[in-house]
């Protein structure tokens, strides 16, 4: 039996799609204006040793599957298409005679691209996770790519979590200050006050706040290329002597009393058991009165499973975890922390993904040139899968505010919020 005809045995109605083989067999519609290649026995090997999504980005991450007709920089089109594809299981009749056709060559999982971080279960023989030492090697692995590469992606701010946009033709570079501004006015910045900014990225939450709000900041990353970059930054825009960038794990974060803290995109790294240290930690360097704004990713709902998909943890965000945001509440509530408002932005995190992807298309032949076209395409499927789960509700982002009262109850809080709508 060909490739293509036992695929084809396997879906259900008609493909979205053309699919061809390197055997020379195709199925699907002639006319269709996506067409899946598959290119060699390595991509089929990816496939059958590895159904789903890791299978799948396996096979296009090394190049051995392509899609005609989508763009690798933004393939959205593309995973909307293929999001109609329906397979169906083999029923236990069914099994052998695949399994026989396929053979037992095709059954033996070839080495993973390169690109690939060793999965969950082998990382756990090397140390416990979110350990210090685990949690700096996921970092690096996601975020020590190259300062170079973010520029070309993420655009001049450099800012790489979910923007804000006043209105939806807006300007990524408008959303992300506009994000800043957002963050700045709900913790109650006024020139004078001192603002904790962990995981501060490239620094632009720290940048931002200095120069419109007047306030002195310590911004800490445990990725040594974003501190290098931030501080740069940081000297060049001669904020010197407001803006302190530090290389190190949040849980070292210096000082206490700060009159905020801002958390933006660093809780999905810090793991679901470890948020009561967290909170904790946090609330344990404001002074009464002090707010804490944390920005993060987030489940539509409490209940499912917080690690990542297979190609999530092995190609983008190792070790990534993400619950609902009534588990961040409940969390930052038991350590003493009053929640005062919270608000859910999943609609501007899929038109952040869409600009980044844009931009990603636009520069592809330098991103290629920097990064290689594995991780290039790594990242146009990542953002571009994202987008889609964000759109569809698989996703959420929420921002979270809370505040140290004081010992007598007062949260120096407003009757009404001063940040508007």
């Amino acid at each position: 039996m060909k490739i293509a005809q036992l695929v084809q045995a396997l879906t259900e109605g008609e493909p979205p799609l053309r699919f061809e083989a390197y055997d020379g067999s195709s199925f699907g519609s002639a006319d269709s204006q996506l067409r899946m290649t598959l290119k060699n026995e390595r991509g089929l090997r990816y496939l059958v040793t590895a159904p789903g999504d890791l299978g799948l980005a396996r096979a296009y991450v090394s190049g051995d599957l392509d899609i005609a007709g989508a763009d690798p920089g933004d393939p959205y089109d593309a995973l909307k298409t293929l999001g109609e594809w329906r397979f169906r299981r083999p029923s236990v009749a069914e099994l052998p005679p695949l399994l026989k056709e396929l053979g037992v060559k095709r059954l033996v999982p070839p080495p993973p691209p390169e690109q690939e971080t060793m999965p969950r279960w082998r990382r756990n023989l090397e140390g416990l996770r979110h350990s210090r030492t685990r949690d700096a090697h996921a970092i690096s692995k996601h975020y020590d790519v190259s300062n170079a590469f973010y520029e070309l992606v993420l655009g001049p701010s450099m800012a790489y979590t979910c923007a804000v946009f006043p209105k939806a033709d807006a300007s990524l570079e408008e959303a992300q200050e506009e994000k800043f501004d957002l963050v700045a006015r709900k913790l109650g910045l006024t020139a004078g006050m001192r603002l904790l900014d962990v995981g501060c990225g490239w620094g632009g939450m720290a940048r931002f706040a200095a120069k419109n709000y007047g306030v002195k900041v310590v911004g800490v990353t445990l990725s040594e290329q974003q501190a290098s970059w931030a501080a740069a930054a940081t000297e060049r825009e001669g904020l010197g002597g407001q803006v302190t960038i530090l290389h190190s794990d949040y849980r070292d974060s210096p000082g206490s009393g700060y009159d905020a803290v801002s958390s933006i995109g660093l809780l999905e790294h810090v793991g679901v058991r470890n948020y009561p240290a967290y909170f904790s930690y946090l609330q344990g360097k404001l002074r009464p009165g002090g707010r804490l704004l944390n920005h993060c990713i987030t489940r539509p709902d409490n209940k499912q499973a917080s690690t990542a998909g297979h190609f999530i943890d092995r190609y983008v965000f190792p070790d990534g975890e993400l619950t609902g945001s009534g588990r961040i509440i409940t969390e930052a509530q038991n350590v003493g922390l009053e929640v005062r408002h919270e608000e859910n932005l999943r609609e501007h995190y899929a038109l952040t993904l869409k600009h980044w992807c844009q931009n990603l298309s636009r520069n592809w032949d330098a991103c290629v040139a920097e990064v290689g076209e594995p991780v290039a395409r790594i990242w146009g499927l990542y953002m571009a899968g994202s987008r889609l789960a964000f759109e569809m509700n698989g996703i959420q982002l929420h921002q979270v505010l809370a505040v140290r009262v004081h010992d007598n109850g007062d949260a120096a809080f407003p009757l009404r919020p001063t940040w508007g709508s």
